[in-house]
């Protein structure tokens, strides 16, 4: 039987508001990160209910306070051709000729309309990346 580090009726679920909440919530995530082995269904669950919600309270803090930047689009597209290992003429089409990708790479010429649409649909990077601020 998986015994607990914490005491569910200890634990208090309420808003993150600061850094010591969040440290403690992350607390609380890693003493029930393996709730689902309890064997008694009732403390399980309890447990399980606790996980989600510390976790989405959790979550939300992390969201607001440590937002991840959206990806350079450039770099994206530099990140994806290494992934396939595409060279650049392999993606000239995407950009309508190879000196063309050497401009777009080099940051000489904006991506247009075009270009997003192609690679988006051929190297399956997302539009949202290839639209930010260049």
């Amino acid at each position: 039987m998986k015994k607990l580090a914490i005491a569910l009726d200890s634990i208090k679920i309420k808003p993150i508001t600061n850094q010591l909440d969040f440290e403690e919530a992350g607390e609380i995530i890693e003493s029930l990160i393996d709730a689902d082995l309890i064997e008694d269904p009732q403390d399980r669950k309890r447990a399980l209910d606790i996980l989600e919600a510390v976790t989405v309270l959790a979550i939300d803090y992390e969201k607001r306070h440590f937002p991840i930047p959206k990806p350079d689009p450039i770099e994206a597209i530099k990140e994806r051709m290494d992934q396939l290992h595409l060279t650049r003429k392999d993606v000239a089409p995407y950009f309508g000729g190879e000196n063309r990708v050497s401009e777009v790479l080099n940051k000489k010429r904006n991506l247009t309309i075009k270009m997003i649409r192609e690679l988006s649909r051929n190297l399956g990077i997302s539009a949202d990346t290839l639209l930010a601020v260049q």
